[in-house]
């Protein structure tokens, strides 16, 4: 029989009216002029100017001269070079610099789609039947960069999410960026992420310190990169370095924020032009200790590199760069448990079929197995995952997309064996949820899209993307769709 999916009214509509305080910089010669121009104002106008600045923007943001004073700081390095102590500048005049270099981003004037959903970790004061849920979503503004947002609610006794009201004065993080790297560990992740056979690494190896931070190997890389005998490889292998070390870092949210007001936007230069699809899953290991990773694709406007969040509150997170020969495709999925001791993790690394990987370091991704192609003619062209798998009496449920003709984007579903999770059990032979009339249109046409679902008493609740632009959400009764599963296998 057909699953009967119930789609809700609800839609989760792009804003514009919520901004995000960027850096903004126009190239080291256009800022210098710039600054020469503001301070060669007198004190009486640079006041008023940002006065003036203070008065249109400082109800926009949550603390706007922290954040002019932090961009200031960026720009330390130039000022030095203009032979100008920072030191030596007046409150004002930092503030009123930092303004000049700094802009509004309008984080999801464009788009609001791709969500996934994992339970709250604080599940205080629900009543019997509701559940109280995070929602993430790929936001995007202008020149198309996503970045992560989030939105808490609660799911009702009627599978009904009710989203609560976000806030207004959205937050970029306190990111933490100078790490202590340790030498022999380092030049470890570099051997497992590529050949080490090129003539920067014995130079680099040598310049290299016990301990050092991010701005320490920038120097050294510098430093090596200048020497004479320098080649193609040993170039690209530089690269790499400060690739690696510009993917680990950390970041911490005020605590007066609200879930809503939490912007991840791209940080290193690895995702400079956008943090894509984020799959959230409350991962619980063997001590039954939880952690919400999520995995996500980081975009530098030519290469794709697949990382890795990590949080237990939401204020804090740890992000990572996911290495080894099967971790170069969009699309992976994380279990939320091991299995027979590793973890296991879905992939797609040819760009058609799906594959499970296991490994023993969540970090490290060597071999995968192809558990999936396609089947039914709306999946011929390819298929993926919908995010991480779901755990259920029957077996994993694994939401997947599959696309079809005219570049038709359908989700499925399909089942598989809880402890040998390559083994299909069963897969349903039409869609489970097709682009009806009110969802084909939108920034790329004719497409429904899910980054993770939830099980919410009988419930399966399927917050989904339509078309590139808004997002909605389905419920399916979780019973019916795995019978239906087990029925269709054949």
């Amino acid at each position: 029989m057909a699953v009967h999916l119930i789609r809700k009214n609800t839609v989760f509509q792009p804003d514009s009216s919520r901004v995000i305080a960027r850096f903004l910089y126009n190239g080291e010669d256009r800022s210098k002029e710039l600054i020469s121009t503001i301070l060669a104002l007198d004190a009486g106008t640079q006041v008023r100017q940002l006065n003036s600045v203070l008065r249109k923007y400082a109800k926009r943001h949550r603390n706007i001269l922290k954040v002019f004073e932090r961009h200031f700081r960026k720009l330390e390095v130039l000022l030095k070079a203009m032979q100008i102590d920072p030191q030596d500048l007046e409150t004002n005049q930092r503030l009123l610099i930092g303004a000049y270099f700094t802009m509004e981003y309008s984080i999801e004037a464009a788009a609001f789609f791709n969500p996934s959903i994992v339970a709250d970790p604080d599940q205080s004061g629900v009543e019997l039947g509701e559940t109280r849920v995070i929602l993430s979503f790929r936001a995007t503004g202008e020149g198309h960069i996503s970045s992560i947002v989030f939105r808490s609610a609660l799911i009702d006794q009627n599978d009904d999410i009710v989203i609560d009201t976000p806030g207004r004065l959205l937050d970029s993080p306190e990111h933490v960026r100078n790490h202590i790297y340790k030498k022999k560990s380092f030049l470890s992740k570099l051997g497992e992420m590529q050949d080490l056979d090129n003539l920067a690494y014995p130079a680099l190896e040598r310049k290299l310190t016990e301990t050092f931070t991010y701005e320490e190997l920038k120097r050294y890389v510098e430093e090596t990169s200048g020497l004479s005998e320098m080649d193609i490889a040993g170039a690209v292998f530089l690269r790499e370095v400060m690739w690696l070390a510009s993917s680990h870092y950390e970041m911490d949210f005020s605590l007066d924020t609200d879930i809503s007001e939490r912007v991840i936007f791209p940080i290193a230069d690895t995702e400079k032009r956008g943090i894509e699809d984020a799959r959230f899953v409350c991962f619980t290991d063997d001590k039954q200790e939880q952690t919400y990773f999520a995995t996500y694709t980081a975009y530098d406007g030519v290469n794709i590199l697949p990382k890795l969040l990590t949080t237990r509150d939401f204020y804090h997170f740890k992000v990572l760069p996911l290495h080894g020969e099967i971790a170069q495709n969009k699309g992976m999925a994380l279990f939320p448990r091991k299995i027979k001791g590793k973890y296991a993790m879905l992939c797609r690394i040819d760009g058609v079929n799906n594959y499970i990987a296991y490994s023993d370091n969540i970090s490290v991704w060597r071999k995968a197995t192809l558990i999936q192609t396609p089947k039914f003619p709306w999946e011929f062209v390819q298929m993926g995952n919908c995010g991480s798998p779901i755990e259920t009496r029957a077996g994993w449920l694994v939401l997947t997309h599959g696309v079809g003709p005219m570049r038709e984007y359908v989700l499925g579903a399909s089942l598989f064996e809880l402890e040998s999770p390559e083994n299909e059990i069963g897969r349903l032979i039409n869609p489970l949820l097709i682009p009806n009339a009110s969802e084909r249109d939108g920034y790329v046409p004719n497409v429904v899209y899910s980054c993770g679902a939830f099980v919410h008493n009988q419930s399966l609740i399927i917050p989904y993307a339509t078309s590139d632009y808004a997002s909605t959400y389905a419920v399916v009764n979780l019973e019916e769709l795995l019978e239906d599963l087990i029925v269709d296998k054949n």
